[in-house]
Formats: structure tokens, C-alpha cells, sequence
């Protein structure tokens, strides 16, 4: 699936999304120096195209009581991934998984107040029918955190210019 056309411009509204979460449309146009009309139109379009999934808020899993995290590796049965994926689903303390090529067939992160808590966790991934194996890995520190804006700022897409006026600030 080809993703979006984007240009500097969306990049430049993504990061000022980034930037200033709860400015409105206005002042994003005033940040950025072009129409409102014009922000508008790329949000809509960014949102109809899947590049924008929302508005947030950020949560800091650490700040709100949950310091412990974890990446968790599974090897699962044969076919089973859709079991998998609901029983993941059911725990409040996975906050994203993936399937994934390799050794492991399921990458998921989680998070807890505390090792027991963590612990706790790991015990009743294990009791599934489904996960033959797991291996965890307990998050030290963030050395990067989450983020797209160098990604999408180190390689514009070189669609045509929908906003040609718009020139990004020295």
C-alpha cells in the first residue's frame, strides 16, 4: 500500500501538531504562515488518509503510576494469532503488541506499577493455551522516545506542490 504524498508543509503541520497540541486550526495557520483554509484541507486530508490516527493526549505511562515496562517476546500455536491477539487485548498491562517475523511471533510491550505486578503479568501470558514460549526484557530507560518527525523530515515526499506559496522559515 503506497502511503500518502507528503510535503514539507505537511511535515512542517505535523510538527507543530507535535509542538503545540491544542492549538486550533487558526493558530496553526498562523504559525505556519499560510491559510487557514489551507491547514484545514491537510488535516482533513492527513486524517482521511490514515497519516493523522489523533489528538492525543501523550500519556507517560511512568508518570501515572506505572514505572515498570517491559518488552515481551511469544512464540505462539500454530494459527492461533487472532486467540493471541484477544487474550492480549484483555490485559489492561499490554499497551501495543505486534506480529512479527523470527524467532518470536508476537512483540508486546507492557507496562506495571510494580515487578510483582509485572510478574503477575508474565504468569497469566504463560497460562494461555495459545503462547508456548515467552522471554522478556524489563525497560531500563527510554533512549529514544516514540517519535516520526525525523523520519518524515529526512525524506519529503516529492509530490506535486499543493500549497506552492509556502516556503519553510530559514
Amino acid at each position: 500500500m503506497a502511503g500518502l504524498d507528503i510535503d514539507l508543509l505537511d511535515i512542517d503541520l505535523l510538527g507543530a501538531l507535535r509542538e503545540h497540541p491544542r492549538a486550533g486550526v487558526l493558530e496553526l495557520s498562523r504559525l505556519l504562515g499560510v491559510a487557514r483554509g489551507t491547514v484545514q484541507a491537510r488535516l482533513d486530508r492527513m486524517e482521511r488518509a490514515g497519516v493523522i490516527t489523533g489528538y492525543g493526549p501523550d500519556v507517560d505511562v511512568a508518570a501515572a503510576g506505572f514505572p515498570v515496562q517491559a518488552f515481551v517476546s511469544l512464540e505462539i500455536a500454530q494459527g492461533s494469532l487472532d486467540e493471541v491477539a484477544a487474550e492480549l487485548a484483555a490485559l489492561p498491562a499490554v499497551l501495543e503488541a505486534y506480529a512479527t517475523t523470527g524467532e518470536s511471533d508476537v512483540l508486546c510491550r507492557l507496562a506495571a506499577s510494580s515487578h510483582q505486578d509485572l510478574h503477575a503479568t508474565l504468569l497469566a501470558l504463560s497460562q494461555s493455551g495459545t503462547v508456548a514460549r515467552s522471554t522478556s526484557v524489563v525497560v531500563l530507560s527510554v533512549v529514544v522516545p516514540p517519535r516520526t518527525q525525523p523520519l518524515l523530515a529526512e525524506s519529503p515526499r516529492g509530490g506535486p506542490r499543493r500549497a506552492p506559496a509556502y516556503r519553510t522559515r530559514p
